[in-house]
């Protein structure tokens, strides 16, 4: 039987590296992709030319749940369900943001920013989404998170916004878990860190990352595909690292 996957976030850094990945999957039968402007997923059509049988890309600006929303109705046109759900969208730098360093750089429209984009897109997709999970074949639904996002795990501080939006996430990761056990039962809801990744989001931070700690795209999607591949209904509501082990939220 072939797989429906939905890659959110797939025109540029891990999320494109997943739509490569999967594409050599054979069992894959139809993947849609979010991209947020066309201008910058100019590598995803290149792919669309090449599977357009396959690949069925999707314009969606995460901020607005209108676009989610109509987003997850074009999806139920093609399906009547998802076997596989991939969020990779994450901000950690933009033009007039970066992240702080301390409190006197904290800035209001920047918080809200990062949970703009880091945090709320996750909780609008579940909600959205539910329709193509009820049935009765294995789902998983995992979410790229951050080890920065662990309270447990900080203690070096700073990176506020980032960190708070990620720690946010991971909440409302663990809540969807608790709820789609009941309404959802074979969909498994996962928080994954990645590792850092040679990106444009790390590029500005990898200066004090050693060799072996700096994955390449294909070597990081490889690892989380591998991670979900092997996801079993115990991991639901887990926060999962890049080698498979379990981090404190």
């Amino acid at each position: 039987m072939g797989k429906n996957i939905l890659v959110i976030g797939g025109n540029k850094g891990i999320g494109e590296g997943f739509v490569h990945k999967l594409m050599s999957y054979s069992d894959v039968e139809i993947l849609f992709v979010t991209y947020r402007c066309r201008e910058t997923a100019q590598n995803l059509f290149n792919l669309v030319g090449l599977y357009p049988q396959k690949i069925i890309p999707l314009e969606v600006d995460v901020t607005q749940e209108g676009a989610i929303a109509s987003s997850s109705k074009t999806i139920q046109s093609h399906v009547d369900k998802l076997h596989l759900v991939i969020n990779c969208v994450g901000i950690l730098h933009e033009e007039n943001l970066f992240p702080e360093k301390s409190l006197k750089h904290i800035n209001s429209d920047n918080l809200l920013r990062y949970f703009q984009v880091n945090t709320i897109p996750t909780a609008l997709w579940a909600k959205h989404l539910m329709p193509l999970f009820k049935h009765s074949d294995k789902t998983i639904f995992a979410i790229i998170s951050a080890k920065v996002g662990s309270i447990e795990d900080n203690r070096l501080g700073g990176w506020y916004g980032y960190r708070a939006s990620k720690a946010a996430l991971n909440m409302l990761i663990k809540n969807i878990a608790i709820e789609y056990n009941r309404v959802v039962k074979n969909t498994t809801v996962v928080a994954l860190h990645p590792g850092t990744t040679d990106t444009n989001l790390s590029k500005p931070f990898q200066a004090n990352v050693s060799p072996e700690k700096l994955f390449s795209v294909e070597k990081c999607t490889q690892q989380l595909l591998s991670i979900i591949n092997h996801l079993t209904p115990e991991n639901n509501g887990q926060f999962v690292n890049w080698d498979g082990n379990i981090l404190p939220w």
